[in-house]
């Protein structure tokens, strides 16, 4: 059910959203052009073109936030099998009519219980300049463990980041 919430001294409401997988290519269009619309992607310059290739990855899954009215709210993708690490946030987006209305917070959510069903582990990164990105992800649990200095462009970090359930060797797989 929605909730009530207030955002720069305006009361506003959170959309009540349903979390799916992504259906087909007119839905990946609309996320990448979400993407292509958001930051980190425009400091980045990702056109449509490139988020569309990451959102229809193949190993990522993709899923997308779709409002009561049928509208795509965001989306999150969701590595499972990056080298190293079992369980990656690979992009997460909203558009940008319902972002800090808890959509990013509902998605991100989702892709936490996705993971921790398979890993004690979460991770993603954040870049230095998305500070809105930073302080939803801190409240949210996540911790900074490296930054990965002059990875896309020239001056911008990247922040990992891991939220996690403890030690891989005590961990045990839901069933």
């Amino acid at each position: 059910m929605p909730g009530l919430f207030f955002y720069n001294g305006l009361m506003m409401s959170t959309p009540k959203v349903k979390i799916r997988p992504i259906n087909g290519d007119a839905e990946a269009w609309t996320c990448a052009e979400i993407m292509a619309s958001s930051e980190p992607w425009l400091s980045y310059g990702r056109t449509r073109e490139i988020n569309f290739r990451t959102v229809t990855a193949p190993g990522a899954e993709t899923h997308v936030a779709i409002t009561d009215t049928g509208e795509i709210a965001g989306l999150v993708i969701i590595a499972m099998n990056v080298p190293l690490i079992r369980g990656y946030v690979m992009g997460l987006a909203v558009q940008a009519t319902l972002r800090n209305r808890g959509v990013g917070t509902s998605l991100l959510t989702f892709a936490e219980e996705r993971i921790f069903r398979e890993s004690p582990n979460v991770f993603m990164c954040v870049s230095s300049f998305n500070e809105g990105a930073q302080r939803l992800y801190a409240r949210l649990g996540f911790t900074k463990i490296g930054e990965i200095t002059d990875f896309a462009v020239p001056g911008v970090h990247e922040h990992l980041l891991r939220k996690t359930l403890g030690p891989q060797s005590t961990f045990k797989r839901a069933t």
